[in-house]
């Protein structure tokens, strides 16, 4: 894991416990920072710091070896994924992109001049989702949508749910990965993966090639829902989390559980298909 990183990156994040690191922000110029086990601590050569003054400031050259290296030393293999502003490592890591952003005609053309990577680091934590198991699955498999701000987890639950899923009713599970995370880990015995292809596409090709019972992604955006809304007219079940915080703020109400959470991993609150709260 984090292998693409630059020599004095790799030393610093070696100090720090893997299972405990989250996430990696590095700026060209700027402290260094790491997420380790929620909070954002500044990292120095040997590990985190106390005094800020005191933490790595990277370099120009520093984040383009990194992002270089993240690339598999190919940008032109990557260029789709680098103008929707991240790329995915070859352990499932997504670096996150900031700098200047080139449109033609409407679309990204290219990104230059990156100066600003976030690097979110997957983990497998297994059992993390035995809570939401037990309280939406037990009784079968449902549609359930994951909320909370980013940071919270969903994607490491989802990971969970399929593997629990899989392992425990023998369920055919496709996973939606368009970025490459999701499956960066145990998904279960009768688990399928279709990496890097939008919702629409996965959803679509998915549901005619590998006939899944329960269809688990990521990350919905706005005009992901009708990728759902066939899913669900088709009987499929969809496992799925989205950057919201409210029941109220989700477009299309096509699950039967909706979960907010309140930390990593933690339910928050658990809302029926109408949105009222369940014990």
């Amino acid at each position: 894991m984090l292998e693409f990183l630059s020599p004095r990156l790799k030393e610093a994040v070696s100090h720090v416990d893997q299972d405990d690191l989250f996430e990696l922000r590095i700026r060209t110029g700027k402290p260094l920072y790491g997420n380790i086990g929620g909070r954002y601590l500044p990292l120095g050569r040997c590990g985190p710091v106390k005094i800020v003054q005191n933490a790595l400031h990277p370099t120009q050259e520093e984040v383009d070896d990194t992002l270089f290296s993240a690339c598999g030393y190919s940008v032109h293999a990557v260029e789709n994924e680098l103008r929707q502003g991240y790329v995915t490592a070859a352990e499932g890591e997504r670096v996150g992109i900031a700098g200047t952003f080139v449109y033609e005609g409407g679309r990204v053309l290219s990104v230059n001049c990156v100066d600003s990577l976030c690097i979110r680091v997957p983990h497998a934590v297994k059992g993390c989702a035995e809570e939401i198991y037990r309280r939406c699955l037990a009784g079968g498999l449902r549609s359930l949508l994951l909320l909370s701000p980013p940071g919270r987890g969903k994607t490491t639950l989802l990971r969970d749910l399929a593997r629990l899923v899989s392992e425990r009713t023998g369920a055919n599970v496709l996973v939606s990965d368009e970025r490459g995370e999701l499956s960066a880990g145990e998904t279960g015995p009768t688990s399928d993966v279709m990496r890097f292809a939008n919702k629409l596409t996965a959803f679509t090709a998915g549901i005619r090639a590998m006939r899944p019972d329960l269809i688990v992604t990521d990350e919905l955006l706005p005009e992901d829902y009708e990728a759902v809304r066939r899913a669900a007219a088709g009987g499929i079940k969809v496992f799925a989390s989205a950057h919201l915080t409210r029941y109220e703020d989700v477009p299309s109400k096509l699950f039967d559980r909706y979960i907010l959470l309140k930390g990593i991993g933690e339910i928050g609150m658990l809302l029926g298909e109408d949105g009222n709260v369940l014990d």
